[in-house]
């Protein structure tokens, strides 16, 4: 601070700031608010990333269950369709990033009872989606009507997206992109999935059969007998 004699009070001193004390106070002024808003922008995009996580983790979940449910529920129901020396005779196909199989949809879905299901990668304006279509079991003699079948879209901005088919009944067990086996259905299948956050943890579905789905299936056993 400068201390000179004012010409208005006499022999008063008049204080006040040179113009370097001045120069000082507005640059630690500029690194404090410099300071200032680092730490709002850091904490704005550190809540930012939180939310992604936080929305990520709700999809993971959100779709792991969904598929959990439905791919879970196979039926082994067989159609006279086949045409050709190794078709399947199962309404199943089992393709690297695609499959579509016969199964129970929940009630609580909107659409309850048997349908044909199918789960493949499409392309939406946002960009590539996680695609789940359903249509309605008419009867072993026909086949799916997937140009008319109904879809939602069940994950946004998909970047990748594969399947795998355990088959145990070969040695060793063996995980399969493609499944070719006509005689019976995959064990399991397992999904991979990523998007924009990075890749999802493996969802693994085991495969069961509903119970009377079959003809050959006599149903529960009791007494130490073993259903299929």
């Amino acid at each position: 601070m400068n201390s000179t004699v004012c010409p208005q009070h006499g022999a008063q001193p008049c204080r006040g700031f040179t113009l370097v004390e001045l120069l000082v106070a507005m640059s630690l002024l500029s690194l404090v608010m410099l300071a200032l808003v680092s730490a709002l922008r850091t904490a704005a995009q550190t809540e930012e990333r939180v939310d992604r996580k936080l929305q990520s983790a709700d999809e993971l979940r959100l779709v792991s269950s969904f598929l959990r449910e439905v791919l879970g529920r196979i039926s082994v129901q067989k159609t006279p369709l086949v045409k050709q020396a190794g078709d399947s005779p199962y309404f199943f196909r089992g393709e690297p990033n695609e499959i579509s199989w016969l199964g129970v949809l929940p009630a609580r879905h909107g659409v309850g009872g048997r349908h044909h299901l199918r789960l493949f990668l499409s392309s939406t304006p946002n960009g590539s989606a996680l695609a789940f279509q359903y249509a309605p079991w008419t009867g072993p003699a026909n086949a799916p009507d997937w140009p008319g079948a109904s879809s939602s879209v069940l994950l946004e901005g998909v970047q990748g997206f594969g399947l795998e088919y355990l088959d145990s009944q070969v040695e060793p067990p063996s995980w399969n992109p493609r499944w070719t086996a006509v005689d019976h259905l995959p064990d399991r299948v397992r999904v991979s999935l990523r998007t924009s956050t990075g890749d999802w943890p493996y969802v693994v579905v085991a495969m069961r059969a509903l119970v009377g789905s079959d003809p050959s299936m006599s149903g529960p056993v009791f007494g130490g007998g073993a259903a299929r």
